[in-house]
């Protein structure tokens, strides 16, 4: 049977790069509201104390980077197409914790200011006016979810906790999202003194819930009703690792490409609570999806035994990690371990030649080199397997330039364990292979 596949050119030497587009459109919006931000400010007037002055402009930065961090998770597809969940994902961590300081800076010299105009201690002008104004106390309860947010958002935390557990801690995030509004509408300076700027506030949250709505809720939903998702096949392709095959309707029109990823719920009575961001292992065809996982820990080692039929749910796809973001006619391919899959993917779409590094400990563990030979050999590309333990680096400056001497001269993708991903990517700047040609994305999710 022929496999029709979707292949697409690179773009033309010239041409601007998704991702700068994306990300210098980003830069832009955030920006251009910094300055109407600040405009609005001074027209509502400065007043005599200078703690309040900065407290409230704290508060209006902080609202104004909670709405960004909103439109930095909502997974809009061009977007994510163009950056990337773990870029995006990055930028919404750092982004969380401009919000914690501006909002804490913003309550700490708001209650300063009070207390010098009202002589009493910073510490009983705050419990006045936590208890005796509603809309004060909103914002104190908000402000005590996003610490919590951002406490379980430390790195000491999070590898603590399941990522479900994480997850439901971090979906406070939106609680404290609408406290935070509400104080805004009811005290806020520029909601109480000018058209304009109220007409801008609202504008500003709808536009971020309304993405975040849009992003998470319906398009997820849209997409699941019209290509009612089933398992057809689980094929075991080693010990510890297995393939799913998903089939559904017009799924010639679900916009997937090889290297992206979805987040799979098989609805099955004891997994459909789980969601576990897998690539898909095989390029779209238009009438079926495949995932390849290792069943590392019990959730993963119970996909062999889904049975066939099993509905599923899938969000996205999702990743930049694609052939869109291509600069170059010729590739080169690095795969670490079950990293494998959504290179073995890009190898299926890749057109020009290339050149694959499959990193594995020992031969047993390349999943999947039946079929990478095989499609290899039809593509003409150069199939490498670099088998051993991590040290000495196989994958050092020198044993890359060996055995890709035109390795600046190519595109190259990069996808497997952290360990690995990153000395590669030391490997390549190293050699001088220029920023814009490296492609990676290190798979993490946000709330």
């Amino acid at each position: 049977m022929t496999t029709v596949q979707r292949v697409q050119p690179p773009p033309p030497a010239a041409a601007i790069r998704p991702k700068v587009v994306a990300r210098a459109g980003l830069y832009a919006v955030l920006g251009a509201n910094v300055c109407v931000v600040t405009t609005f400010f001074f027209q509502a007037g400065l007043g005599s104390n200078a703690l309040m002055l900065l407290g409230r402009l704290a508060g209006l930065y902080g609202a104004l980077l909670m709405a960004f961090q909103l439109l930095l998770v909502a997974r809009l597809p061009w977007l994510d197409r163009r950056i990337g969940m773990d870029r995006l994902t990055s930028w919404h961590r750092w982004v969380g914790f401009g919000v914690l300081w501006t909002l804490v800076t913003h309550m700490v010299f708001i209650t300063f200011g009070y207390a010098q105009l009202s002589s009493l201690p910073p510490v009983d002008q705050f419990v006045e006016l936590a208890t005796t104004i509603e809309y004060v106390l909103r914002a104190v309860v908000a402000l005590a979810l996003i610490i919590t947010v951002g406490i379980v958002s430390a790195r000491f935390a999070r590898r603590r906790l399941s990522y479900e557990t994480w997850h439901f801690i971090h979906l406070y995030m939106y609680v404290a999202v609408l406290l935070a509004f509400s104080h805004q509408v009811a005290v806020g300076t520029t909601f109480t003194t000018s058209a304009t700027a109220t007409a801008y506030w609202w504008t500003l949250w709808g536009a971020a819930l309304g993405s975040v709505f849009l992003g998470r809720v319906v398009l997820p939903l849209r997409r699941n009703l019209r290509h009612q998702l089933r398992v057809s096949a689980v094929v075991p392709e080693s010990d510890n690792v297995v393939s799913i095959y998903v089939t559904g309707r017009d799924l010639d029109q679900l916009p997937a490409r090889a290297g992206q990823f979805f987040l799979w719920r098989f609805l099955t009575r004891e997994r459909w609570w789980q969601a576990n961001p897998f690539s898909l292992s095989a390029a779209p065809d238009g009438r079926q999806l495949r995932l390849t996982a290792k069943t590392a820990g019990d959730g993963t080692a119970a996909l062999r035994h889904i049975p066939v039929g099993t509905r599923v749910f899938a969000e996205g796809p999702y990743g930049a990690f694609t052939t869109l973001h291509r600069t170059r006619p010729d590739t080169l391919l690095i795969a670490g371990g079950v990293g494998i899959t959504p290179i073995r993917a890009l190898l299926e779409e890749l057109h020009g030649h290339a050149v694959l590094i499959y990193r594995v400990a020992t031969d047993r563990d390349a999943v999947l080199y039946d079929e990478l030979r095989e499609l290899a050999a039809a593509k003409g590309t150069e199939l490498h397997l670099v088998t051993g333990p991590a040290t000495p680096d196989k994958l050092a400056p020198e044993a890359l330039a060996r055995l890709v001497p035109d390795v600046c001269e190519r595109d190259v993708f990069v996808c497997g364990p952290p360990g690995m991903t990153s000395a590669v990517l030391r490997s390549l700047r190293e050699l001088g292979v220029p920023r814009q040609q490296i492609h990676f994305e290190r798979f993490s999710l946000a709330g």
